[in-house]
């Protein structure tokens, strides 16, 4: 059947060491999921039910660019390990979760924070502070088949070459293969989807110039400008 207007062009991630490249279906971000960010941002650390929310599969960018966004002027990084699965399902459970993985990659959760505080404030949706245009700058994709799937390591974020972020991936709330079993039972996954996994402590705003190096230990390197 043709189109009344011409589609949108399908969100693409280049893969570490192939021609091939990564479509995206969805992108579903894990909420506080490191103990000490929850805490930096004013909540209980415990183990409560994990919570997501979503970005655009086009807030995804390559480009090493961020353009500083309109309608802000406070503006956060949060580095992230990304998790890219290769097929999906619905109630995964934890045994199987991680056999879905394609692979990993670096990214960045880019946040108008004070648009967040206030939809938080009047108990509204979080989009207009996470889901925005370039919101989401991330790296090549590794395979898994390449890495495995790391469990601990080291992650960090530096802001103009001074660290900012560090953390392991140890110290994550919800695990990989958690976090997928649970999304499971809320969305039917599928191939193309990606899950932020949450961002450890030390999270801050970024100005024009800024240049952000993230690394997350055993998947690689993120360098971004902020323009």
């Amino acid at each position: 059947m043709p189109h009344a207007i011409s589609p949108s062009p399908i969100t693409e991630l280049p893969i570490l060491g192939s021609d091939d490249s990564f479509p995206v279906r969805r992108v579903y971000c894990v909420g506080r999921n490191y103990a000490d960010h929850a805490i930096e941002m004013g909540h209980d650390p415990d183990r409560e039910p994990p919570f997501f929310f979503q970005k655009n599969p086009d807030n995804l960018v390559t480009s090493g660019v961020f353009p500083y966004p309109s309608g802000s002027s406070d503006v956060h990084h949060e580095i992230e390990l990304a998790v890219c699965l290769a097929r999906g399902g619905k109630d995964i459970s934890l045994e199987t979760a991680l056999s879905h993985v394609y692979g990993y990659a670096v990214g960045l959760d880019m946040t108008r924070r004070d648009l967040q505080a206030e939809a938080k404030k009047l108990g509204r949706p979080w989009e207009i502070g996470k889901a925005f245009e370039h919101s989401a700058p991330i790296s090549p994709i590794v395979p898994a088949a390449r890495i495995g799937h790391p469990d601990k390591g080291v992650i960090w974020l530096k802001v103009n070459g001074e660290i900012r972020q560090s953390g392991d991936l140890a110290q994550m709330i919800w695990k990989t293969q958690e976090a997928i079993a649970y999304l499971s039972r809320l969305f039917t996954l599928a191939a193309g989807d990606i899950v932020m996994t949450g961002t450890p402590a030390g999270v801050g705003p970024v100005k024009r110039g800024d240049r952000l190096e993230g690394h997350v230990e055993g998947v690689g390197d993120l360098v971004v400008t902020v323009a």
